[in-house]
């Protein structure tokens, strides 16, 4: 990853509402716009189990995928939620996430959280 131009996108919220209005559209265009060049978005907490159940979050993940954002949730958090397989389903690497997210931030990429 390029630090100064790296953003990780954070999503722990089970608000549908803030996926729908901030976090995806705010994402989605961020890598369609040029505005970074390499975005990782963690699906973290809450969001796992509401990601495994709506649709339509879900075909906002598949364009998140096809414009080459990287797609990362935390092993520990959708096991919590038995949603493991379902998310990697959808094209997310579920893995443990504590030490990636720390080399992120070491390494000085910008942290958005939601």
């Amino acid at each position: 990853m390029q630090e100064k131009n790296s953003l990780v996108v954070l999503w722990s919220s089970g608000d549908r509402e803030v996926a729908l209005k901030m976090v995806f559209m705010y994402t989605l265009n961020a890598k369609l716009r040029g505005w970074w060049q390499d975005i990782r978005f963690i699906v973290w907490g809450p969001s796992a189990r509401l990601l495994s159940e709506d649709t339509e979050l879900q075909e906002h993940i598949e364009k998140m995928r096809k414009a080459g954002i990287t797609l990362e949730a935390c092993k520990s958090c959708a096991d919590m939620y038995g949603v493991s397989r379902e998310l990697e389903a959808l094209g997310i690497e579920v893995r443990y996430m504590g030490e990636p997210l720390t080399t992120y931030i070491k390494e000085g990429c910008k942290v958005f959280t939601f």
